[in-house]
């Protein structure tokens, strides 16, 4: 692919934009200021640092790190004693100084943010050079011979040679030159400037941003590094959280990329806007368990106080009675769409299985059976990752398929996430089969996820739009658990 100068956003920019992300983002800043108030807010933000400078690394395969380990870390801190021999392939000492230098770039971010500096080549200088200070080479392709060698790197300031790598597929991409760096990125940073004054959303401009930095890809080495913390600036800018990418997410990252390498930001945008919307949800229900693990006395007295406060405070209920109101019209919804489907499969097996049945259970409206599949939808809440609340409210619906050897189910419940209810509901959904023994008591198992991607919801989203976006949500869950179903015959 020849090189070409960077472009500006799209004409049809706004069209990329998230409907879901603002709403969640006016529950979660609620959130936040109490957070802050108890004096735990440290405590959480530096789990998410943690959570990132690890992951970053592994996604540009400067190492490799167990899973458990890495988790060990974003609880008890980056620490040598933690990781054992063999759990990575580096020297454990050379891999702890990559991750403290992410995290220290990272921390950084917030500084910069705190102290209103606007970004500025010097500053992304800056960043290469903490990014990159426990890393002394990098590779390098001689063009005649394709051999890869190793040479020292050059830290916070831009490449003296070009660097053109070669795909799996054969072609080459031709970054920026080196004698054009200067001038593209005093643009990139130009552009970024306009865009802040026509309050370009955050998604956009975080991928927008992303994208032209690293076509321009004005570093030796650490470029992708320093593309996420970009797009991270603008996130923690707008009061967000900074881009959270694991490396369960590097093959859609590649993927992203490379269509916007061909014009289309959308990819990016999805996927870094998927990116925000799981952090609001682990941060709303991690900052809950932050917060009840706090100890202190007058942290507790101020909480209890708070409370009572909150629980007394009309606006709480109307905001409450709100989203339930919407809640009721997507149940409503859901319960039409599952028995169109509950159709369709009779329709299908009449003739082919004799003995076979297919119906749908739905909640009663009054909560008389809001107890009912705790123990299913606990699992599925454990899978995505969040606290799952069933006490405060709680509506599900169950489809299910009955045939002569096995019984699947589709469960849709409608709920709480976190331990406070302040006006934020879910939607789950999971599958799973259900085996009558020999016993005759029936036993579940096999319990799966049908989204990684909780649907949410809040007093504050707009009502046509929450329709719109669970209907499109719907289809991919009912997809996936039919898909779950033929796995099972």
């Amino acid at each position: 692919m020849p090189w070409n100068p960077i472009q500006d956003l799209p004409e049809s920019w706004q069209d990329l934009a998230n409907t879901e992300l603002p709403p969640l983002a006016r529950v979660w800043n609620e959130q936040a200021e109490r957070l802050q108030q108890s004096g735990e807010f440290k405590k959480f933000m530096e789990k998410l640092r943690r959570e990132i400078a690890i992951e970053t690394g592994i996604i540009e395969r400067l190492y490799s790190l167990d899973r458990g380990i890495t988790r060990l870390l974003i609880e008890q801190g980056i620490n040598e004693s933690l990781i054992p021999h063999g759990a990575t392939d580096r020297p454990v000492k050379h891999v702890v100084a990559l991750i403290q230098d992410q995290e220290a770039a990272v921390e950084g971010l917030f500084d910069f943010v705190g102290k209103q500096r606007n970004l500025s080549t010097f500053y992304i200088k800056q960043l290469h050079q903490v990014l990159t200070q426990n890393q002394q080479s990098t590779e390098a392709i001689i063009p005649s011979t394709q051999e890869i060698i190793t040479i020292p790197l050059i830290r916070g300031n831009w490449k003296q040679r070009p660097k053109n790598p070669i795909r799996r597929d054969g072609s080459v991409y031709n970054y920026c030159p080196p004698e054009q760096v200067s001038s593209e990125m005093d643009r990139l940073v130009a552009l970024h400037h306009q865009h802040q004054d026509n309050q370009v959303p955050p998604e956009i401009e975080a991928a927008w941003l992303h994208h032209r930095f690293t076509q321009i890809h004005p570093f030796q080495d650490g470029n992708g590094r320093v593309a996420r913390c970009l797009a991270s600036l603008v996130f923690i800018q707008a009061g967000w959280f900074p881009l959270v990418l694991t490396r369960d997410d590097r093959t859609a990252y590649i993927q992203a990329s490379k269509q916007a390498d061909h014009d289309d930001l959308s990819g990016l945008v999805n996927l870094f806007s998927k990116s925000q919307k799981q952090a609001f949800i682990r941060s709303l229900g991690l900052s809950e368990q932050i917060l009840s693990e706090a100890r202190r006395t007058q942290v507790v007295i101020d909480s209890i106080a708070e409370k009572l406060k909150q629980n007394r405070s009309h606006s709480i209920q109307v905001r409450c009675q709100r989203v339930e109101t919407y809640a009721e019209e997507l149940v409503k919804l859901a319960s039409e769409r599952l028995q169109g489907i509950m159709t369709d499969i009779k329709l299908s097996l009449q003739g082919v299985i004799d003995e076979s049945q297919v119906f749908m259970i739905e909640s009663p409206p009054d909560g008389s059976k809001s107890h009912y599949h705790r123990y299913q939808i606990v699992e599925t809440a454990k899978q995505v990752g969040y606290f799952a609340n069933l006490r405060d409210y709680h509506r599900w619906l169950q489809l299910v398929i009955n045939l002569e050897s096995s019984t699947t189910i589709i469960l849709l419940s409608f709920h709480v996430l976190g331990h406070e209810y302040r006006g934020l509901l879910v939607c789950s959904a999971c599958a799973y089969h259900k085996d009558n023994g020999d016993s005759g008591e029936s036993t579940i198992n096999n319990i799966q996820t049908l989204t990684d991607s909780l649907f949410q919801f809040s007093y504050a989203d707009e009502g046509d739009r929450v329709l719109a976006r669970f209907e499109t949500w719907l289809e991919e869950v009912i997809l996936t658990g039919l898909e779950y179903w033929n796995a099972s015959l």
